[in-house]
């Protein structure tokens, strides 16, 4: 198996965690201005909020993914499930450089999912 060009993941990361912070200070920003005192332009500014609350959200939870990768790339467990403990596919990794599952043990984590 191809060795992961790690330090290029590790920039790429850096690079994204620095991008989505910016993102998640902008959301922040956006949300504690005030509303308007119009009700209509209230309800809708309530709207707009809600869903950049959830982009927020979202950027967040992108943030943790990336720092725990590279937590594992600096303890040694990067490319490793998480679960079985066996090598990541290379092509998941370099696609989706936080994945902490194997394809296997993702597709399991979603059926169990699913029926719950």
């Amino acid at each position: 198996m191809p060795e992961l060009p790690i330090d290029e993941l590790r920039r790429e990361m850096l690079e994204k965690k620095s991008e989505l912070s910016a993102r998640l200070d902008r959301i922040s920003a956006n949300l504690q201005r005030g509303f308007a005192a119009d009700s209509k332009e209230m309800a809708k500014e309530l709207e707009d909020s809600e869903v950049v609350d959830a982009l927020g959200n979202e950027a967040r939870s992108e943030i943790a993914k990336i720092s725990a990768a590279l937590a594992r790339m600096d303890d040694g467990s990067f490319g490793l499930c998480i679960e079985c403990g066996e090598a990541i596919d290379v092509n998941r990794v370099l696609a989706y450089p936080y994945a902490d599952e194997c394809i296997e043990c993702a597709k399991d984590g979603e059926r169990r999912k699913s029926h719950a």
